[in-house]
């Protein structure tokens, strides 16, 4: 699968009579495809949630949370086991390319950082161009015939490299077209692969389901680049590749395997003028939705380019090399796990105050890692730096998905997925030539100190009414009355 988190939990409730954060709303009623277009002269846009102090109660029942098997009850669902233990396996092969093909430009491009930020840019590049028409295409066609389809072409795009890397053939404008190349199947793999979750174990257990990809995703993370740099030092980097390129059989052995009777397929929306549109729309009209998509967006832009600045640490601080790097990434995957586990556990809904709060957390031990003066506190913080970014991932994928119509599901996620993945064309490069300017150490410190001022800013704009707005109004009120009120001379003289 491709290197994006499920990307990828929930918040603890407030305290009964206490101030809120901004609840997200259940979905809209469901609408048909180009009901927009088709009303009257000018389509009318859902409504902005408003902010009252003591929020109403939702129109719709949140899904009942399953009260049986605990952390792992997602997999009592028989298709759901099918697609996990694929997943697990292909998420190992694409880690261990993952890291092989870092490796392999590092090498090409006789260390370079820009080189290296490059390749990671062009793989997400065309989600910043065309990530919006995989939402479409997802909402569409069936689910699970289109992931057939993403996997094929990632597998192949991994032989041909593993082939090229073999043969000593290997270029660096042969990672870039095929990084390139990649990165166009993920535009349609990532949202259809978010939105099938729902398909498979239904409203009640997505929160769940969700939690356990991500623990898929970060175990075989934990594990895929450990064995990578070892089969790096051992083999080269070229059989990394031609494993990978196997490991997309077992998603397709278990998407092949699924029982349909079994699954709740959303009705494909038939092609119309203006769904691009109508999907943007529907989100510009949801503020609390636009919150989680600036949070995240800046986030993961200069945040979450982990494996573009493990990299430069590794082998420009710390004068590492292959396996120490492996071992680097392993850590965070390891915390990444752990972050994972803990929101399966949850039963809660995800709220914006928990993702604020994980935001703030998690870019500030961000700064603390780049500030690290060994590379054994640096692979230490980088466990609490992955449990506070799986804590974002999970809860905000969650409540996007428990907050959209059905219909508008496939969408939503595409813009989503553009958020997260397709600004890394901007941030990784960017994190590559800061790097190279002024030290890997600098590029992970200022990535920390974006994300603290994106939290802060967020969380101010999320905050009730009754909290910190009027506060800061009293606060200017009482200033005023102090220079207007007369001084101790004008005093006197009165």
């Amino acid at each position: 699968m491709t290197l994006a988190n499920d990307d990828p939990g929930s918040s603890t409730g407030a305290a009964a009579g206490g101030p809120r954060g901004v609840a997200l709303r259940n979905p809209a009623p469901s609408v048909t495809p180009g009901t927009l277009q088709k009303i009257g002269t000018k389509p009318v846009p859902p409504q902005e949630p408003s902010l009252p102090e003591q929020p109403a109660e939702p129109a719709e029942p949140e899904p009942p949370v399953s009260e049986t098997g605990g952390m792992f009850r997602s997999l009592g669902n028989r298709n759901y086991r099918l697609f996990s233990a694929g997943q697990v396996v292909s998420n190992t092969g694409t880690w261990m390319q993952r890291v092989a093909q870092d490796w392999l430009v590092l090498d090409l491009a006789h260390g370079s950082g820009t080189a290296l930020g490059i390749t990671t840019g062009l793989q997400f590049l065309p989600m910043l161009l065309f990530g919006l028409w995989g939402g479409v295409i997802a909402d569409r066609y069936p689910k699970r015939r289109v992931l057939m389809l993403t996997q094929v072409a990632m597998g192949v795009l991994a032989l041909i490299l593993g082939v090229l890397a073999v043969t000593g053939s290997a270029q660096v404008w042969h990672v870039y077209v095929l990084a390139f190349g990649l990165g166009v199947a993920t535009v349609v793999d990532n949202p259809t692969r978010q939105a099938f979750v729902v398909e498979m174990v239904g409203r009640r257990d997505l929160p769940n389901a969700i939690a356990l990809n991500s623990a898929s995703f970060n175990g075989a993370r934990l594990l895929g680049p450990a064995v990578a740099g070892v089969l790096i030092a051992l083999l080269g980097t070229g059989p990394v590749f031609l494993l990978n390129a196997a490991s997309f059989g077992a998603v397709l052995f278990g998407l092949y395997a699924m029982r349909e009777d079994e699954l709740h397929p959303a009705a494909p929306v038939k092609r119309a003028k203006g769904q691009l549109r109508e999907g943007l729309r529907y989100v510009r009209g949801r503020r609390d939705l636009m919150l989680v998509l600036v949070l995240i967006g800046f986030i993961a832009t200069f945040g979450m380019n982990f494996p573009t600045t493990t990299a430069l640490v590794a082998k420009q601080v710390f004068h590492t090399g292959a396996t120490s790097f492996g071992l680097a990434s392993s850590m965070l995957a390891l915390g990444a796990l752990t972050g994972a586990l803990l929101a399966a556990r949850r039963a809660s809904r995800p709220r914006l105050r928990l993702l604020v709060g994980a935001a703030l957390i998690f870019s500030v031990l961000e700064v603390a890692t780049g500030l690290m003066p060994t590379y054994w506190s640096f692979l230490v913080l980088l466990v609490p730096t992955g449990i506070a970014m799986m804590t974002i991932t999970t809860a905000a994928n969650s409540t996007i998905q428990l907050s959209v119509a059905p219909e508008m599901r496939g969408r939503v996620m595409g813009l989503y997925m553009f958020v997260f993945l397709g600004t890394n064309p901007l941030g990784a490069p960017a994190v590559g030539w800061m790097a190279e300017q002024w030290g890997a150490r600098t590029s992970i410190v200022l990535g920390g100190m974006v994300g603290v001022v994106t939290a802060l800013v967020v969380g101010l704009f999320a905050a009730p009414r009754g909290t910190i707005r009027p506060a800061l109004a009293r606060v200017r009120l009482a200033r005023a009355r102090e220079d207007a009120a007369p001084g101790p001379a004008e005093a006197a003289e009165g």
